[in-house]
């Protein structure tokens, strides 16, 4: 029951779907924890690693839970060259074993898109794909996002991986035709939806958002 969070591109709501799955698994009595393998914000601390650290109830370490962290706010790849790092793929997956056996489950967040590099040669599909993980993409509903939804499920496709569901981020409140471009999706796209978030105002309890989420529906 663990699962590796993608989204369609950067800011489409991925942290805050993370954390309500994190949320609705822990309703169901069960442990669970997030992780994100690789954080690029300005600043000295990851708010993604911050909120998904409040939705979880078994605390992994900080190198497990993010094993990369960078001061800048642009690619890991870049984020790592200026640091003189090279994100190396074999230690997050040793990171997310080790939290794999602390709980129930685990919620892996990718950063950015799903073939986002993470260093010269590996991309966020290639950390997918050795994880092993099904994977459930964050589709944020504004104009473009059906173009950017289906290459994104066609990617997970061709990585070998499972798309256990998708869900509807209504980041943009003013979209239009919203419903119709939700509907475009379900036709195309060879996996559930597991919910339709809808535009919040101010900043939502993740309880509540959970709320919008159906687990029943997963692919195994």
């Amino acid at each position: 029951m663990n699962y590796f969070v993608t989204g369609t591109d950067t800011d489409v709501g991925k942290t805050l779907i993370s954390c309500a799955l994190l949320q609705a698994f822990a309703g169901q009595g069960l442990r669970v924890t997030g992780m994100k393998p690789v954080a690029c914000n300005e600043g000295a601390v990851s708010e993604d690693v911050r909120q998904l650290a409040a939705s979880s109830n078994v605390q992994g370490m900080p190198g497990q839970v993010n094993p990369y962290f960078f001061e800048r706010a642009v690619a890991p790849h870049l984020a790592a060259e200026l640091s003189g790092v090279r994100i190396n793929l074999e230690r997050i997956v040793q990171s997310y074993c080790e939290l794999a056996t602390q709980a129930d489950v685990v919620i892996v967040e990718g950063t950015g898109g799903y073939l986002l590099p993470l260093n010269d040669q590996e991309d966020g599909a290639d950390l997918a794909r050795q994880l092993k993980l099904p994977v459930i993409m964050v589709v944020g509903m504004r104009l473009g996002c059906i173009n950017h939804a289906l290459l994104t499920s066609m990617a997970i496709a061709a990585s070998g991986l499972k798309l256990a569901g998708w869900v509807a981020n209504c980041v943009d409140k003013d979209m239009k035709m919203r419903e119709e471009n939700i509907a475009a999706l379900q036709q195309r796209i060879a996996g559930p939806l597991l919910g339709v978030v809808p535009n919040f105002k101010t900043l939502p309890d993740i309880k509540e958002v959970a709320k919008f989420l159906e687990l029943s529906l997963l692919h195994a």
